[in-house]
């Protein structure tokens, strides 16, 4: 008896080794995209209002859930860690945010809007996944917007903004901090296209 109560102790204190290998079970833990840029130009008001849509996301992103990767062919979830919202909802307020700093626009609107509008943004988040085959592992953001003129929706301008940031440690905190980093230079870069090509 004394043989199997050792040899039972010992296939425990195995498991829970194995465990250690594991994340720790804690309570989830929610993060946000919040970087805006500090330093937009401001810019004289224009009569011009910019209809901003929701971003559309593809599939593997369309959720609160924090990708990440460890082989080219396939994607994984963070277990214990997500977004407080889709990146979607986040990047929506975002966006919005950052042309209200602009100054340019004389109202930047949501949908649901049924009014008239002079100008109409379209994002599309194609990929925003941490990549741990990377060394360093790296934070990749990749996103479409095209600008529209009017209720016609017809189109002006189109762009693929791609970018990678470093990780400063392999873990979920450093790649929202990454993100963010990505996002803010994104953002920066969307208000220019937007602008330039809103004056033509």
């Amino acid at each position: 008896m004394r043989a199997a109560a050792a040899i039972a102790t010992l296939c425990i204190v195995s498991l829970t080794g194995c465990a250690a290998l594991k994340p720790a079970d804690t309570d989830m833990q929610k993060h946000v995209l919040s970087a805006v840029p500090s330093d937009l130009p401001t810019e004289r008001k224009h009569a011009a209002t910019l209809l901003v849509l929701a971003p559309e996301t593809a599939p593997a992103y369309a959720t609160p859930r924090i990708a990440y990767t460890i082989s080219k062919d396939q994607i994984a979830y963070f277990s214990q860690n997500e977004w407080a919202e889709t990146p979607s909802q986040m990047m929506l307020s975002l966006i919005v945010e950052t042309f209200l700093k602009t100054n340019y626009f004389s109202a930047v609107l949501t949908p649901p809007y049924f009014g008239r509008w002079s100008f109409l943004l379209r994002t599309e988040i194609i990929e925003l996944v941490q990549d741990f085959t990377a060394d360093p592992a790296m934070l990749r953001l990749r996103v479409r917007f095209d600008l529209r003129r009017g209720t016609s929706s017809q189109l002006i301008a189109t762009k693929e903004f791609s970018t990678q940031e470093p990780l400063s440690e392999r873990n979920p905190h450093a790649g929202v901090a990454a993100a963010n980093a990505a996002v803010e230079r994104l953002l920066r870069e969307l208000s220019r296209f937007v602008i330039e090509n809103a004056r033509q």
